[in-house]
């Protein structure tokens, strides 16, 4: 049987792992072991705050939504089961770029709403 020599695909993991980690600071960024652990936790946060901006997201198109119904004389809350009655699905974004892009089009949207 021939001989394997190994070490390639260690190396290359490795390799991989500290080209990952470039712009970590300190030890995370040259050391593999440190790399490694301070990738996985990166890597927890960035799927932590995927979710979290959506979260953040959508408190904004909140905001924004009521402030704009407010100068229409209208409440956010009133808003929405206004539309949930008439079984408009509208999300959020949408209605928000609405009223801050077209505010003339949203106000008649919401003059045909009522």
């Amino acid at each position: 049987m021939a001989r394997v020599k190994r070490g390639v695909m260690a190396s290359k993991r490795r390799k991989n792992v500290l080209k990952m980690a470039k712009g970590f600071r300190w030890r995370r960024k040259s050391t593999f072991r440190a790399a490694k652990e301070a990738l996985l936790k990166a890597g927890k946060y960035a799927y932590r705050d995927r979710r979290t901006k959506k979260r953040t997201n959508r408190r904004l198109w909140i905001v924004r939504l009521n402030n704009a119904l407010r100068e229409i004389g209208l409440t956010y809350s009133k808003f929405i089961k206004v539309l949930s009655d008439k079984k408009i699905e509208l999300d959020r974004k949408v209605l928000s770029q609405m009223a801050q892009e077209d505010s003339e089009v949203f106000k008649k949207f919401v003059e045909k709403t009522k």
